[in-house]
């Protein structure tokens, strides 16, 4: 029995660490996506929800086939080609088009309080599609993050129903899904492994909405546009449907699907901060301490048992 302690407290000091690693994979990939609704909101005047939204993963794509060729990744079976699908509609399609066309009619720091179901909506699916079984204390720290975000929103005059809202909410959804099934394959194929490979079975569609897009529209937007929205959709591209994936989905492989989920509850937060450094909307103290408090329920929903 004593021979054995040892190798039990190695075991819990690693789980822990790879949890607490997975936490940190999951922050960068919030970090990332928190630039998501400022861009779609400097990029779409310019080059409409279609371009902005799908058509970023273009510009992905060129990363996701060079790392795969670089790695000499062999194909994925076909038994993980349903979730690839799942998470190219909810991650590439989905959200990226629902989440442009709202922020063509939305301040960016408006979009960002439906983005506080996010969290919430995952773990719950991850619970049917996952089968993890979060604790009560779980749930109510969820909640209560949850909760403080959308009392925030109430306070603060951004929570006001509009129709676009409903595109967000639509988003939400759709992305949860997306993000529980990557977060299972992940453990399976790896994490930059599910984003590249759920990107390249999409570019076929990808390239037939864009050019039916150019098409109708044409191309004026392209030749006009300014430097920022372009600096813009190349971060979307690169950063917020690629990099930022990779890491996302590499911290639920590791660190679990739910738990790791409950780090978006700071994206509200760090889309405001940004869309006061780079869009110019208001960033108050309630926005900082409301942050502050969110980050507290984090924090104790992360010592809670997930199994």
């Amino acid at each position: 029995m004593l021979g054995k302690a040892p190798s039990m407290i190695h075991g819990v000091r690693t789980s822990n660490g790879r949890e607490s690693l997975g936490l940190f994979y999951g922050l960068l990939g919030v970090i990332a996506f928190s630039l998501t609704l400022p861009s779609s909101r400097a990029a779409v005047g310019a080059f409409g929800s279609i371009l902005t939204g799908p058509g970023r993963a273009l510009i992905a794509a060129v990363f996701a086939a060079a790392a795969l060729w670089w790695r000499h990744e062999r194909r994925p079976h076909k038994k993980h080609v349903p979730g690839l699908i799942m998470v190219a509609v909810g991650a590439i399609f989905g959200f990226p088009f629902l989440s442009a066309w709202a922020m063509s009619r939305l301040p960016a720091s408006h979009g960002a309080v439906e983005l506080a179901l996010l969290p919430l909506a995952t773990a719950a699916v991850s619970t049917i599609r996952n089968r993890e079984r979060p604790s009560i204390l779980f749930w109510l720290c969820s909640c209560a993050a949850a909760g403080t975000v959308i009392v925030y929103a109430w306070f603060t005059g951004l929570g006001g129903l509009h129709m676009a809202d409903l595109a967000l909410i639509g988003a939400v959804i759709i992305v949860a899904f997306a993000y529980a099934e990557g977060g299972r394959l992940a453990g399976e194929l790896g994490g930059w492994q599910v984003i590249a490979w759920a990107i390249l079975i999409s570019v076929p569609l990808i390239v037939t909405c864009v050019i039916v897009d150019l098409t109708l529209t044409g191309v004026n937007g392209l030749m006009h546009a300014s430097w920022q929205a372009w600096v813009s959709l190349l971060y979307l591209g690169i950063g917020s449907q690629f990099f930022g994936f990779v890491a996302w989905y590499t911290g639920m492989g590791m660190g679990g699907v739910a738990r790791v989920s409950q780090m978006q509850y700071l994206q509200p937060f760090l889309t405001v901060l940004f869309s006061w450094m780079l869009l110019g909307e208001k960033l108050t103290l309630s926005t900082i301490a409301a942050a502050f408090l969110v980050i507290f329920w984090v924090a104790i929903g992360k010592r809670t048992s997930i199994q």
